[in-house]
């Protein structure tokens, strides 16, 4: 999700229920009080939902920044048979450790 598509789907959607981990966070006075003025727009979202919405797009939006570097083997072809080679960036590393991380934290009592 884009942060762009946030405003629209907190104006139109319920809250959407899902296995969760909590986090603490400390903010800079000024980002609270963001946080906090988007609750008072949104009220039928807590404080704690709007700041996952955004976390969660934050790190969508990351994910798309992450740097390609391409590696020497070939891994596939495109649609026009054009080598696409392995991706020696930080985007496979984060996809494996964040699925081997999400694996434990769904099998741990309590993760659904």
């Amino acid at each position: 999700m884009r942060i762009a598509e946030l405003i629209q789907r907190w104006g139109t959607e319920g809250q959407a229920r899902s296995a969760v981990r909590g986090y603490t966070v400390h903010l800079p006075l000024r980002d609270a009080a963001r946080i906090e003025a988007l609750h008072l727009m949104y009220p039928e979202r807590s404080e704690s939902q709007l700041m996952a919405d955004l976390i969660r797009a934050a790190l969508d939006e990351l994910e798309v920044a992450m740097p390609y570097v391409p590696g020497a083997r070939v891994i596939a072809e495109d649609d026009y048979g054009d080598p696409i080679y392995e991706d020696l960036g930080p985007t496979p590393r984060f996809y494996s450790l964040s699925h081997e991380i999400l694996r434990k934290l769904a099998a741990a009592p309590g993760g659904k």
